[in-house]
Formats: C-alpha cells, structure tokens, sequence
C-alpha cells in the first residue's frame, strides 16, 4: 500500500471512529451543522516528536478497533448497533488516551497534518 493511501485509511480509520458516537455528534439543533473546519489549536510547529509519536501509535490502534467494530456493526441487528457504536467509540477514545494525547490533541494533530505536508510525512514515517 502507497504511504499517502495508508494515511487516509488510517485517517478515515481515526475520523470515522471518533465520529460514531453520539455524544460527539451532538449540534444544538437550532443552529445549522457547520460546513467549515475549525481552526486548529496546535501550529504545526509545536507539534513535538513526542507527540507525533504517540498520535501514530494511536492511530495505528484506532485503525485496528475501527476495522474490527465496521464488520460487527454492518452484522450486528439494529438495537445491538448503538451498543456496538458505543463501545467502538469508547475503546477508540481509551486507544488515544492511553498514548498519552486527549481526543482533541489527537483530533487536531491528524488535521494539522492533512494540510501541512511537513506534518504528514513526519506521522507517515510513523505509521510504517
């Protein structure tokens, strides 16, 4: 697999399992869903080799509890899927926080590094 393909697997991987739970879905349902991405809160620079360490190895796990949850789920019949979800969600989070990093560290890395090139090939060096 080509090194730029294996960090949108894991990419989706991390946004896909992190967005499965509904506690991290939830809008005030007066406003409109935004279209925009926020702003990041760690310049690219400030991103520590630590740091980047430890977002790769959380994605590494991410990947992994994400693939396994995706084929239980798609099986699973509808009122075991929330729970499935649930604890996907929740094992994804542990994966994260247990490098080290907090969802939104871990969130904000990943994104800094879809649009900086510097970035991305530093955490693709880590994923290999």
């Amino acid at each position: 697999m080509r090194p730029m393909t294996v960090f949108r697997a894991v990419l989706i991987a991390a946004t896909a399992g992190l967005l499965l739970s509904p506690s991290a879905n939830a809008q005030d349902k007066s406003s409109p869903p935004s279209t925009t991405m926020p702003k990041t809160t760690t310049a690219p620079a400030n991103i520590s080799d630590k740091k980047l360490d430890a977002a790769a190895a959380a994605a590494k796990k991410v990947s992994v509890l994400n693939e396994s949850y995706q084929g239980k789920i798609a099986k699973a019949s509808d009122p075991d899927k929330k729970r499935l979800a649930d604890e996907a969600n929740a094992a994804m989070k542990t994966a994260i926080t247990d490098q080290g990093l907090t969802v939104e560290e871990y969130k904000n890395i990943i994104e800094v590094a879809q649009n900086d090139p510097s970035v991305r090939n530093k955490l693709l060096q880590r994923l290999q």
